[in-house]
């Protein structure tokens, strides 16, 4: 591939690349974006992968398919630098990214960018990276109405180019012909159509698609998936729209300052909801990272001054976790030589007192924490939020601002312990306290995506 639109880094701007979009949620955006992932893949691309906003699950499946690390953009919760970062690391061995959207193109927080775009949309990406869409249309139950819905996107925002749509479930090919005219009628491009193909969906619950990691058929899927799209792609049409991103590198500083020297990180299926940039940003600061597992009953690596334990799904693994004597003398050791530990959500759960899982069974956690959680009290918190440190501590001196965000099913009860953070939802309404601190000993419910400038 050469030539502008098709290759990397082009005239030193940002990598050449699209976003994947749609009108709503379910219109198989996911599907599409691993199936076209796999398939330029096999045909030799060095692709790349990016997902739009603060999803956890899509990328590890992203990164399957294209085998490449995908990170997370988050037009809301990230400094411009930021992004750029993220863009670069992409591109490091890329030639071309994928990006995938998140719920509706135009949907975002209740929040306007500079450009009047919802904050945090894939439309708001797409003004700020300077990126085309493809716009991905569930068309079951849908005729020639298809022309009228994509010229619609096409002509909302000036700033968002679409470059033209991928149609999904597809019934026939006399289903093929009427949506096609129909298209070509409005001069809008079709650049693949998937037929209805019974199995290219995925296992969920209840806060997604089950992990990637914890597929086992998940290369016969995205080889399934790309074999269905292969028949309706239009490669070069579709190539031909990649543009350079604007956003252009620069001085960054990590999203998150290094909790310590060496930082152990817990990895597994129940602590697997950690932002790949966030590991890069601490290498970058010259931080040493390890790994453990406490579903093995691993510990941290006892050199270490810092323990980091992600979210995930440890609701579903309380039993194990309550039994894994080794694990839970490891951590404590490591409290009481005065180590900085942090958890977020899950892993904040888990350092409290115990946890009720859906059932209503209570397993006994680390007790790091005044923190009792259940998730048969299941309450949903969903949405973007801002977070200032309330005293100096390791993430920050008090004040120190944050943007993240929260999603999870679980209530908790807490006290005796001091509050970390206080919060706001993204226009800055609904004030309240969030998270325990007990010395070095921390953690809240929040996903922390990217510290704030002073004066943001």
């Amino acid at each position: 591939m050469s030539g502008e639109g098709a290759g990397g880094s082009l005239s030193g701007l940002g990598p050449a690349g699209l976003l994947i979009a749609a009108p709503a949620s379910a219109s198989g955006k996911t599907t599409v974006t691993l199936a076209l992932l796999r398939l330029l893949r096999r045909r030799g691309h060095r692709v790349a992968a990016v997902k739009v906003g603060p999803d956890y699950i899509d990328p590890a499946f992203h990164a399957a398919a294209a085998g490449h690390p995908c990170f997370n953009l988050d037009p809301w919760a990230m400094r411009p630098q930021t992004l750029a970062a993220a863009l670069e690391k992409t591109a490091e061995d890329a030639e071309l990214v994928v990006g995938e959207g998140v719920m509706g193109l135009f949907d975002g927080a209740p929040v306007e960018d500079q450009w009047g775009l919802a904050a945090g949309s894939t439309a708001s990406l797409a003004a700020a990276a300077s990126w085309p869409v493809v716009l991905v249309v569930n068309c079951q139950g849908m005729g020639a109405s298809v022309a009228a819905l994509a010229h619609g996107f096409a002509q909302f925002h000036e700033r968002v180019r679409l470059g033209g749509v991928i149609l999904n479930a597809v019934a026939s090919d006399r289903h093929e012909r009427l949506l096609r005219e129909a298209c070509d009628a409005a001069a809008m491009p079709v650049l693949a159509v998937l037929r209805r193909v019974p199995g290219l969906t995925r296992p969920s619950r209840h806060l997604g698609l089950v992990q990637a990691g914890e597929d086992e058929s998940l290369d016969l899927f995205l080889d399934a998936a790309a074999d269905a799209l292969a028949a309706g792609l239009d490669e070069a049409t579709l190539l031909a729209t990649l543009r350079p991103a604007s956003l252009r590198a620069q001085a960054w500083s990590p999203p998150l300052a290094p909790l310590g020297q060496r930082i152990a990180v817990a990895a597994d299926t129940a602590f697997a909801f950690c932002y790949p940039l966030t590991l890069e940003g601490w290498r970058d600061a010259g931080a040493e990272l390890s790994f453990f597992s406490p579903l093995a009953d691993e510990g941290p690596d006892p050199a270490a001054d810092a323990v980091y334990l992600p979210g995930g799904y440890p609701e579903l693994h309380g039993a194990t976790l309550a039994a894994n004597k080794r694990f839970q003398a490891a951590m404590r050791s490591a409290a009481g030589r005065g180590a900085v530990i942090y958890g977020e959500c899950g892993g904040y759960m888990v350092l409290g007192r115990s946890l009720e899982d859906a059932e209503g069974q209570s397993h006994e956690m680390l007790d790091l924490l005044a923190v009792e959680s259940s998730l048969k009290a299941a309450a949903r918190v969903l949405g973007y939020r801002r977070a200032r440190l309330m005293q100096d501590g390791p993430l920050g001196p008090a004040g120190s601002a944050y943007r993240g965000h929260e999603f999870h099913y679980a209530s908790a009860r807490s006290d005796g312990d001091e509050p970390l953070f206080t919060v706001t939802d993204a226009a800055g309404q609904d004030r309240h306290l969030a998270g325990q601190r007990r010395g070095k000993v921390m953690g809240s419910f929040l996903h922390l995506i990217d510290r704030e400038d002073a004066g943001a």
